[in-house]
């Protein structure tokens, strides 16, 4: 299981735990506040998480998912405190809309599986969290306050982080670099532009992305808006109309 994760260090408080292994790239973030931390997205779950979460800090760890799919919230096993949206807590107790051997084939694709692991092993975390968190709702990590925006388009209860204190915007599925997925039934273009309408109009001065590069700045905020609102205009934003390529990302509908 050696070299799974890669760690990098955004401030003395704030670390990026990546898994450049898998295709899609996945990155969650942990957040250090005096009390206590903040593990937004928990990854796929081949590897153990925690274990590099416990070479960073030894304070006690909330798991929050920005959406409840295999790739965000496969650590969350180690993490019994954690926070989720209300709209996806279905999806925790045995309703997601995919089946696991559909979810097992996304996990190998494109994949340097560690060697000697298991596909066959793999679930799909159940539980309930902790907490259900609703849009504006705030998570005091002592001296360290996170907002939690409802952002939904990619999934129902997808959820942004907004840490105004450094102007970090985690925005998980909703905005990165790549292909963004709306075409899912469980997808709703028009809500995923109304989202980016409201991470757009924060005052972002860092973007940070559950996939892929993290050369990211907040001016594709803005520019992914102002691609959805002409959609829109041209009656595009709907499921069926095809991919949409803008050089850097595109959606697929």
């Amino acid at each position: 299981m050696e070299n799974w994760f890669t760690l990098d260090q955004i401030d003395i408080y704030t670390h990026i735990i990546s898994e450049y292994r898998h295709w899609e790239e996945t990155h969650c973030y942990l957040l250090e506040g005096n009390e206590r931390c903040l593990l937004i997205d928990t990854g796929l779950g081949i590897c153990n998480i925690s274990e590099e979460v416990k070479k960073l800090t030894d304070k006690p760890v909330i798991a929050a998912a920005t959406h409840i799919h295999w790739d965000h919230i496969g650590g969350h096993e180690y993490y019994p405190d954690f926070y989720a949206h209300e709209a996806e807590l279905n999806w925790l107790c045995g309703e997601f809309p995919l089946t696991m051997d559909t979810i097992r084939g996304m996990v190998i694709d494109r994949c340097d599986l560690p060697e000697g692991y298991d596909v066959n092993t793999y679930k799909f975390f159940q539980g309930v969290p902790t907490r259900v968190l609703k849009d504006g709702d705030t998570i005091d990590l002592g001296g360290l306050v996170i907002t939690a925006l409802h952002t939904p388009g990619h999934s129902p209860g997808h959820l942004c982080f907004w840490e105004p204190q450094h102007g970090y915007l985690f925005t998980g599925d909703l905005v990165y670099k790549d292909t963004l997925f709306a075409y899912y039934p469980s997808t709703d273009p028009q809500e995923y532009l109304t989202s980016l309408e409201k991470v757009s109009a924060l005052p972002v001065k860092n973007v940070f992305p559950a996939h892929h590069s993290l050369d990211i700045q907040p001016e594709i905020l803005i520019r992914m808006r102002n691609t959805f609102r002409q959609l829109k205009v041209d009656g595009k934003l709907h499921h069926g109309s095809g991919t949409f390529d803008y050089g850097d990302w595109a959606v697929w509908l």
